[in-house]
């Protein structure tokens, strides 16, 4: 395109040196000469136009040109700016993502079983690989001050103390303590020779040992009707007194400081730095044996729920419309959070990306890429060149006369 706005060129100052050197011969090719002077002017400023953008023309360092490579910086941040005012506003971003209906697509997708096939391989492929760059040690100190941090360092007193009250106050012990009775009566029954014995080795040496046995049976039966009566009686004395002995103990674990202090006793007894370093490592090994089982294979129960889940939940998405509005309503949110508080970052990255750009080479692609209508500009020039200086000549000949 170049060499036909030059060869343009070229072909007017033919025309225009023939025409020049013949007009007093032919008077009419003064209106071609003219034509072509105007066509010459035209092109030449064209091209100077044109060039300027690029380059400095003919190599001479004019004052506004090679315009590109030298505020290419400015071009790029002015362009990003463009594009962060009027492409990255929120409303117009989030005008679009409500037009799209991405929550539909998606569980349409989601819905065929190849599709949800292809999703719980590429997501037991990223678990396998979590797995594997994970380091366990890093792992378990994050389970080990966690547990520190949420069971062992808050006091157990007090949380314990209020969920014992609220199973007291629902009744839901009773079934245990009935349960303990029943066991209770069924061990008196079962070992009246245990109580016997005893009974016969506690009493006193000068007592005939069929006194012995005989005080021995009878306690069996006082202790078993005993059992008995409190099996029997909801409204027990017994009953009564432990389930005040229970309540008092729940106060006291909420607001009696020595038993808090025991109860925390315990919790360290039972709980020390061993046996939370251990537990924390066991408690890893358990689940990453587990999910490294259950991601290699793809006929495990895992597996075959996590692609069913998949499937199941694009099916919801294409045909629930209330949960289709709310997931699209919370994609919308999201993407107007993200442009809201970083769309300057984001059209940063064009800016940034072209003051990394070389001046010389990005006037050559910008020029390669508009190129062809920056030539058409220059014949363009040319044609409407020679058209004005003809016409101009004209109406200076027609008013001279």
């Amino acid at each position: 395109m170049k060499a036909v706005a030059t060869g343009l060129l070229v072909l007017l100052a033919v025309i225009f040196l023939v025409a020049f050197a013949l007009q007093e011969r032919y008077p009419w090719l003064q209106y071609v000469r003219a034509a072509a002077e105007g066509g010459m002017v035209g092109a030449l400023a064209d091209w100077f136009a044109v060039t300027a953008l690029f380059k400095h023309p003919m190599g001479v360092k004019i004052p506004h040109t090679a315009i590109i490579p030298r505020r290419k910086d400015q071009i790029g941040a002015s362009l990003g700016q463009f594009v962060e005012q009027n492409f990255l506003a929120e409303d117009v971003v989030q005008a679009k993502i409500r037009s799209l209906g991405i929550s539909r697509r998606a569980g349409s997708w989601l819905a065929r079983p190849e599709n949800a096939d292809r999703v719980a391989r590429e997501g037991a492929a990223a678990i396998r690989g979590a797995m594997l760059v994970l380091n366990d040690q890093d792992v378990q100190d994050i389970i080990e001050s966690m547990a520190r941090r949420y069971v062992l360092d808050p006091p157990w007193g007090p949380p314990l103390g209020r969920l014992a009250r609220r199973v007291l106050d629902d009744g839901h012990h009773l079934k245990l303590v009935d349960l303990l009775v029943d066991r209770a009566a069924d061990w008196v029954l079962d070992n009246e020779g245990t109580v016997i014995r005893l009974v016969s080795e506690r009493s006193p040496t000068w007592v005939p040992q069929i006194m012995d046995s005989l005080m021995g049976l009878k306690v069996h039966q006082e202790l078993y009707k005993f059992v008995t009566a409190v099996q029997a009686d909801p409204n027990h004395e017994v009953r009564r007194q432990l389930d005040k002995y229970l309540l008092s103990l729940t106060e006291d674990m909420q607001h009696d400081p020595e038993m808090i202090a025991k109860v925390e006793a315990i919790k360290h007894n039972a709980l020390g730095d061993p046996e939370v370093r251990t537990l924390a490592a066991r408690t890893w090994e358990t689940i990453k044996a587990a999910l490294l089982d259950a991601v290699g294979d793809p006929e495990s129960q895992l597996s075959r729920a996590f692609t069913t889940a998949v499937r199941d939940f694009g099916t919801r998405l294409a045909t629930d419309v209330e949960l289709s509005a709310k997931v699209d309503g919370w994609i919308t949110e999201a993407t107007g959070y993200l442009v809201r508080n970083y769309r300057t970052q984001i059209a940063g990255v064009i800016t940034e990306t072209v003051e990394r750009w070389d001046a010389t080479e990005t006037s050559r692609k910008i020029e390669l890429q508009v190129g062809r209508d920056l030539q058409f500009i220059r014949i363009n020039g040319t044609v409407v060149g020679s058209l004005a200086g003809l016409a101009i000549f004209t109406v200076a000949d027609l008013l001279l006369r």
